[in-house]
């Protein structure tokens, strides 16, 4: 069984719980406010705001033997810079006010998720950049096409407000692609272990923050 495979198939339990969010079944059912989806823009702006740094940081400790790596990230980076103006965007297309976003803090699971990948780059094993992508890469391919479309129909939107979304969706497939031929070339077995254990915590502080979109506070008719 390749490397990715056994990733795939270390997380499927914490992924399906993901998966079984709240939210994402109410947006296929047309059940989703204004307020949850640029509740969910804000957390997507403070998380891709560290994509870049985090790969950097990433990058800046992998040791001279990962170089083929190293190659790999300079490419997630030149791909991934700017992405969170996309957001901001978004957040404007839908009225929200963009600059609250950039000046606010985000919510404790998505705090949680920046920070513990801060700590498992620096202090434990920059492979572990690897289990964030997993997650984020792999759930985009899977929902954000559908999910867009849905929210973008119910919340008469247009093109200009879920450009985040619709970008990261379909689009990604050859990504993922990308993503699971470089980590079937990941051999040494504590690299691997520190992308699973990170794509663990990563799928569950991300389920934790959709759970939350679904509170009291976003239900607000339009």
């Amino acid at each position: 069984m390749s490397f990715y495979q056994q990733l795939q198939q270390q997380t499927q339990a914490v992924r399906q719980q993901m998966l079984s969010a709240p939210v994402i079944a109410r947006c296929s059912q047309g059940n989703i406010t204004r307020a949850m989806y640029i509740a969910f823009l804000t957390q997507a702006w403070h998380h891709v705001s560290h994509t870049v740094p985090l790969l950097m940081c990433a990058g800046s400790r992998l040791p001279a033997s990962h170089e083929s790596v190293r190659g790999a990230i300079a490419e997630y980076i030149a791909e991934e810079y700017g992405h969170q103006e996309w957001i901001l965007n978004d957040i404007r297309h839908c009225g929200g006010d963009a600059e609250a976003v950039k000046n606010g803090l985000p919510g404790q699971p998505i705090e949680l998720m920046i920070a513990y990948l801060y700590h498992r780059i620096e202090r434990v094993n920059p492979m572990s950049i690897f289990g964030m992508v997993h997650v984020l890469e792999g759930t985009s391919v899977i929902i954000a096409t559908p999910v867009a479309e849905a929210i973008q129909k119910t919340l008469n939107l247009s093109d200009s407000a879920t450009s985040y979304l619709r970008s990261h969706g379909a689009l990604d497939v050859e990504h993922l692609q990308f993503f699971a031929s470089l980590m079937d070339r990941v051999t040494d077995p504590d690299d691997q272990q520190a992308i699973i254990h990170t794509a663990q915590r990563v799928y569950s502080l991300y389920g934790e923050m959709l759970n939350q979109l679904s509170g009291p506070v976003y239900e607000a008719a339009e």
